[in-house]
């Protein structure tokens, strides 16, 4: 985790105010805070599973997370205001580098037939989402003690006022990207 900010700071500030010819370093972009969202439609019929997703969820970010609950009922899905139906975690700081840093290095090496992340995720703000299908990626996880396999979206939320200058900041903090 140390390792990631203090590259932040002695390689990757240095490069991004020389590309984007800021008059300062502290203009540079950085990361802000990582979302880890678990949406499960299926926890309405069994609240068993948004407590295993959530159990999961705090074994990959090392954070409680917070179980998110319907805000509306809605009849077509079978759901009722206040039924649990996902879990999500907020990460700043240490811990956040920390996490980006097995995400990059450790997490998404290991999704099949992998060929680099999208880029075309970006929300416009300087912002990254990422969808990841399986939290079997992860090595916390022990596959053999999974109730079942839930998807997650990570969201990178970074101070930069572009796209191009949030891409910037993420490639070079080892975020890899699809080549064209």
């Amino acid at each position: 985790m140390a390792r990631l900010r203090e590259k932040y700071t002695k390689e990757v500030k240095p490069a991004l105010v020389k590309k984007f010819g800021y008059k300062s370093v502290m203009q540079a972009p950085h990361l802000e805070k990582m979302v880890v969202n678990m949406g499960l439609g299926e926890g309405t019929q069994d609240p068993k599973l948004v407590e295993a997703a959530a159990k999961d969820l705090g074994t990959i970010t090392g954070q409680k997370p917070s179980i998110r609950k319907a805000k509306k009922s809605i009849a077509t899905f079978k759901l009722r205001a206040g039924v649990p139906i996902g879990a999500m975690v907020t990460l700043r700081g240490n811990m956040m580098y920390e996490f980006f840093d097995r995400l990059v290095n450790v997490a998404i090496p290991r999704i099949r037939d992998f060929r680099g992340v999208p880029t075309r995720s970006f929300d416009g703000r300087g912002n990254y989402t990422l969808g990841v299908k399986e939290q079997i990626i992860f090595p916390e996880i022990n596959y053999d003690k999974i109730v079942k396999v839930f998807g997650m979206d990570i969201t990178i939320v970074t101070t930069a006022k572009t796209d191009e200058e949030a891409k910037e900041l993420l490639r070079l903090l080892g975020m890899p990207f699809q080549q064209k």
